[in-house]
């Protein structure tokens, strides 16, 4: 999608007022949050909806009152909201979760109950393991799962994944793009390949959606899951589900559960001042763009900051690639689809230990695995480990700056 409005340096900047926590410092140092992937912080009208719930209407949903009606209200909206930023026809489509995680498993439980000895499940080399062991669990109902081989360039062998999918192929769970390093797959290809067997398609956008926008309606799985606090809201997590795809599934729920979707795979209480903060993050992001309606203007502002991220992106891969002992992993930015996700490690040290170096300079970065140990695995990165930056919408190339001139410090004594 391409963008009607700017997102730059200068709107940067604006935005930056915005995060209450980017005012804070470490020992004098300003902090950098280069840790997207892990988590974006929430800015101030996101923080103040939670608020207000709390203030307001800390109360359940459906009572006969008015701050009970008020809820239902803004429960709604923000399923709406979702919707919006998805690309769904409508907030039916949404349902609300504790996390990514706990919605898949209870989603590979339902799902569960259609398989049969025999029948093949596939997963890839290069997921988050939230998108791989709810999964992997369907062996116990007798399926076979099978994996789409990472190659050494970081991106998933397509045609292995051609001939791996096949009439006995029941559903490929495939992430829209890793968290370890930053490759966004070929999606298009994957719901032509499932189609045609009719399998399921199940996508994990959490690292995608904060950086594209999402437009359900081309992608067109059967379900696709995300996570609010990846996108400047809170932790909450959200299941998309194509129409009628949830209505077809025995979901774990209690009798007094309302039976028809979104509701169905929803279990207790949900955290309301939460999912206010949900529909405030995708009002916030919606700030930033242009259209008639609020589906536009946030696909708008994604597509814009997109362009923003990637440059910053960029910038940081060339710099890093200049200096000495730095290994970079997964492909560069000369493609146009690439997550702001940098993961590098550096000879001959521990990327916890430069982890920590940066974190006593106000710099906030992530080693290890990021919950994807596969494609670390099979990539054989050094001691199972990397060193992550991941790029939002408050991010600068000053910070990127601090981050190189930091590590050039230590290359020479390493």
């Amino acid at each position: 999608m391409q963008s009607t409005t700017v997102f730059d340096e200068e709107t940067c900047y604006r935005c930056r007022g915005d995060f209450p926590s980017l005012w804070r410092t470490f020992g004098g140092h300003p902090v950098a949050f280069l840790d997207g992937p892990g988590g974006t912080q929430v800015p101030k009208p996101v923080i103040d909806a939670i608020v207000d719930c709390y203030r307001n209407r800390n109360v359940n949903t459906h009572g006969n009152f008015q701050p009970s009606a008020e809820l239902d209200e803004r429960m709604l909206e923000a399923r709406c909201a979702v919707a919006d930023l998805l690309g769904a026809q409508g907030h039916e489509q949404i349902s609300i979760g504790q996390n990514m995680t706990t919605l898949a498993f209870s989603l590979s439980r339902a799902i569960g109950r259609t398989i049969r000895p025999g029948d093949e499940v596939l997963i890839t080399q290069l997921d988050h393991e939230a998108n791989r062991g709810p999964w992997q669990l369907l062996q116990e109902r007798g399926a076979v799962v099978r994996e789409v081989p990472l190659l050494p360039t970081g991106e998933l062998d397509y045609e292995q994944m051609r001939t791996l999918i096949t009439d006995k192929t029941r559903l490929l769970a495939l992430g829209c793009s890793s968290n370890a390093i930053g490759t966004v797959n070929d999606l298009a290809l994957a719901r032509e390949l499932t189609r045609q067997v009719g399998a399921l398609l199940i996508l994990d956008a959490v690292h995608f959606a904060p950086h594209f926008p999402v437009d359900v309606k081309r992608l067109d799985p059967d379900f696709l899951l995300c996570s609010a606090y990846k996108f400047y809201g809170p932790h909450v997590g959200i299941l998309y589900s194509r129409p009628g795809a949830l209505d077809a599934l025995t979901t774990d729920k209690l009798i007094v559960q309302e039976d028809a979707a979104p509701y169905r795979i929803e279990t207790g209480t949900l955290n309301h001042p939460a999912i206010e903060g949900v529909g405030a993050a995708v009002d916030y992001l919606a700030r930033f763009g242009r259209g008639s309606t609020r589906k536009e203007t946030v696909h708008d502002a994604i597509a814009a900051i997109a362009l923003y991220e990637h440059e910053l992106g960029a910038y940081l891969w060339s710099a890093l690639e200049e200096l000495p002992g730095v290994h970079l992993w997964g492909v560069n930015f000369s493609r146009p689809l690439r997550a702001p996700t940098v993961s590098f490690t550096v000879d001959g040290a521990d990327p916890a230990f430069i982890a920590k170096f940066l974190g006593k300079v106000g710099i906030c970065v992530w080693d290890g695995s990021f919950y994807a140990p596969r494609p670390v695995d099979v990539l054989n990165v050094p001691g199972g480990s990397l060193l992550r930056v991941g790029f939002s919408m408050y991010n600068t190339k000053e910070e990127a700056d601090r981050l190189v001139k930091c590590v050039a410090s230590l290359t020479p004594k390493i």
